[in-house]
C-alpha cells in the first residue's frame, strides 16, 4: 500500500460516507473539493474501492439472511471445486457472497423462505457428498430471520479502515442494518430500483437512457430509494491492495441459560474495529473480521472471547476458521441483482 495521507483521508470518507459529494467530504476533512474529486477519481480507477447498493430485500419479500459454511476434502483442489460449484450451486440466485479455500468455504444468501435455502443446501450436500467433496460433517446452516435477528454490521469497513490509517473512527452502530418495514413500489419503480442496483455508480442520464425514460425521473426515484432506505450503499476497500491478509469467520453459539441480552444489545461489546461482519439471533452469531497481520487477528479474537467469557455468554467452545486472502478465491462476489430481480420480478 502506498497512499498519501490525503489519500488514506479520502478513501476512509468515501467508506464511512459513501452517500457523500465530494463537497462534504472536502468539508468533513477540510480537504479541497477538486482534490477530494481528483483523488475519487484516481482511487476508482486504480480499483481500489467499489460500490454497492445493497437493496433491503426483507421489505420486498426475503424473510431471512442465510450462511452456509462447510470443511472439504483438501485431496481436492479448489480450481476443480469452484469449478462444481459454480455449475450446480453458485448459479442460484438467493447467494449473494462465496469464498473458498482449499479445505473450507461460506457462502451468504438472501432469501424469500426457508425452502429456498433448504433446496439449495440438499443441491450443494448431494453434489459435495457425490464427489467425496466434504468430509463426515454436512455443510452448517446458520439463518437468520430477519424478524427475529439483528444485522448490526453488514460489510461496513470504515472501523477496519480508521484503524489501518490510524484514524480515530466514532461510528455508532445502527440497531439494524436490516430492520423490517412495510414498502411498495410501482412497476416502474421496480425497473429504475433493479437498475441502480445492477448500476450503483451510474449516473440518472445513463440509466434512463437504459430504460428510455427522463432523467428527472430516475433522479427523484434514486432520491427516495436513498431517503426512505429501500437500499443501503456500501463501499468495499480492494484487500490485497491494502495489505489485508486474513479473512476470520466466527460461528458462536451462546448460553442458552445466560445469553447476552438481545433487546439491549449486548454483542454490540464484541465489535472491535476489526469487525466487518455481525448478525446475531438470541442465541448465536456470526461475525467476520479483517486483518493485516496475526497478531491483529490474535488481539480481535482474544477481545471477543474474553467478553464472551467474563460474561458467562458460551458454554460450548465456538467455531473459529481463518482464510487466508491471498489463497481465498471469491467465487460470487457481492451480486445483489439476481435475488433483487427474482423477488420484484422486475
Amino acid at each position: 500500500m502506498d497512499l498519501t495521507n490525503y489519500e488514506k483521508k479520502v478513501l476512509y470518507g468515501i467508506t464511512k460516507f459513501p452517500n457523500d459529494n465530494d463537497r462534504r467530504i472536502a468539508e468533513k476533512f477540510k480537504i479541497k473539493q477538486s482534490t477530494v474529486a481528483a483523488i475519487r477519481k484516481r482511487l476508482r480507477e486504480e480499483e481500489y474501492y467499489r460500490v454497492f447498493c445493497v437493496p433491503m430485500l426483507q421489505n420486498f419479500g426475503a424473510e431471512l439472511l442465510a450462511i452456509i459454511y462447510a470443511n472439504f476434502n483438501p485431496v481436492i483442489p479448489l480450481e476443480k471445486r469452484v469449478e462444481i460449484t459454480e455449475e450446480r450451486i453458485e448459479t442460484a440466485e438467493e447467494i449473494f457472497l462465496s469464498i473458498g479455500e482449499e479445505d473450507k468455504g461460506f457462502s451468504m444468501s438472501f432469501a424469500k423462505d426457508y425452502t429456498s435455502i433448504g433446496n439449495i443446501n440438499d443441491i450443494r450436500t448431494t453434489t459435495f457428498g457425490s464427489l467425496g467433496l466434504i468430509e463426515k460433517e454436512y455443510p452448517k446452516e446458520v439463518i437468520f430471520p430477519f424478524k427475529i435477528s439483528k444485522i448490526y454490521r453488514f460489510f461496513n469497513f470504515a472501523p477496519l479502515m480508521a484503524t489501518l490509517f490510524g484514524f480515530n473512527d466514532d461510528s455508532i452502530e445502527k440497531e439494524d442494518f436490516f430492520k423490517p418495514r412495510k414498502l411498495e413500489m410501482t412497476k416502474r419503480e421496480k425497473r429504475v430500483f433493479c437498475k441502480i442496483i445492477e448500476y450503483p455508480e451510474s449516473p440518472s442520464k445513463d440509466i434512463a437512457e437504459m430504460l428510455g425514460i427522463t432523467r428527472h425521473t430516475v433522479g427523484r426515484l434514486r432520491k427516495k430509494f436513498r431517503k426512505n432506505d429501500y437500499f443501503k450503499t456500501i463501499v468495499v476497500p480492494d484487500f490485497k491492495k491494502l495489505g489485508f491478509k486474513i479473512l476470520a469467520f466466527y460461528h458462536v453459539c451462546l448460553n442458552p441459560h445466560n445469553p447476552p441480552n438481545f433487546e439491549k444489545d449486548e454483542l454490540k461489546q464484541l465489535l472491535c474495529n476489526e469487525v466487518i461482519f455481525l448478525a446475531a439471533r438470541k442465541f448465536e452469531f456470526v461475525a467476520i473480521s479483517m486483518h493485516t497481520n496475526y497478531e491483529s487477528y490474535k488481539l480481535c479474537k482474544t477481545q471477543i472471547m474474553q467478553k464472551l467469557k467474563e460474561n458467562d455468554w458460551i458454554t460450548l467452545n465456538p467455531m473459529i476458521r481463518t482464510y487466508s486472502l491471498n489463497k481465498a478465491k471469491i467465487i460470487k462476489d457481492f451480486s445483489f441483482l439476481p435475488i433483487t430481480k427474482k423477488l420484484l420480478a422486475c
